[in-house]
């Protein structure tokens, strides 16, 4: 197995709060950005604003507080299946948060409503 091989499949068994953590640690160590440039057209009579939102196909998920820690672990246990109590736990406790980096229009929308049902407070962006 080549060391490539072996530093996937370390990255691959990492929860997502923890991928989170490394992607920032790259960027912050080599000074790139792992965002996807957002480009815009000319303004339309909506402005620039609403036609880039408009466009976003990718959106991240931060969870930004929690009124009901219990309720709000237990939604994000819900809507990221692949988080264990521990880190669902850590990720309310240590509020703001990144959930997903590239969620989906439909699945960023679906983490927000849950999460805002439990008592949290959601960004999309």
């Amino acid at each position: 197995m080549t060391s490539i091989e072996k530093l996937t499949e370390e990255i691959g068994s990492l929860s997502a709060l923890d991928l989170a953590a490394l992607v920032k640690a790259i960027e912050e160590k080599f000074g790139v950005s792992a965002a996807v440039p957002v480009s815009m057209s000319a303004p339309t009579a909506g402005g620039p604003v609403v036609e880039a939102a408009a466009a976003q196909t990718e959106f991240k998920v931060t969870l930004k507080e929690a009124a009901d820690k219990i309720k709000v672990i237990k939604a994000l246990r819900k809507v990221v299946p692949t988080l264990s109590l521990s880190d669902a736990k850590k990720a309310v406790e240590e509020a703001p948060t990144v959930i997903a980096e590239a969620a989906s229009k439909t699945d960023a929308a679906t983490m927000k409503k849950e999460l805002e049902e439990a008592g949290a407070k959601v960004e999309l962006s």
